[in-house]
């Protein structure tokens, strides 16, 4: 079939922009974050503008202060991170499942809902 390199090309795109999200929307939450974040009941992570790195790089270097800074750091995180999630990760996924089951007829579904 013609279409097989650009399905697997596809897939490849697809976790590699999911693996980019894992990593990207963690960091930007806590960068955009105005308060100290617990860590599983275990310790207080300082909040992102009581750090050194803060200090150096946004207020001495870059000139601003965290509420300047935060603006766009919470528009990547909540507009622009949060709508890919809601796009790629659901309707992607379904698309894809959907692809399996009813064109592939493949039994990617039913391993995915009982393990078998």
């Amino acid at each position: 079939m013609v279409l097989t390199g650009y399905k697997h090309l596809a897939a490849h795109v697809g976790h590699y922009i999911l693996y980019a999200m894992m990593i990207s929307m963690p960091l930007t939450g806590y960068i955009g974050t105005g308060v100290n974040t617990e860590y599983f009941f275990l310790f207080d992570i300082p909040k992102f503008e009581n750090t050194v790195v803060f200090q150096t790089v946004v207020a001495d270097w870059m000139g601003l202060s965290f509420k300047e800074f935060e603006k766009p750091i919470d528009f990547f995180h909540k507009d622009i991170m949060g709508s890919l999630i809601v796009w790629l990760l659901i309707l992607g996924h379904v698309s894809a499942a959907l692809y399996h089951h009813h064109i592939k007829r493949d039994r990617t579904i039913i391993k995915m809902t009982t393990g078998r």
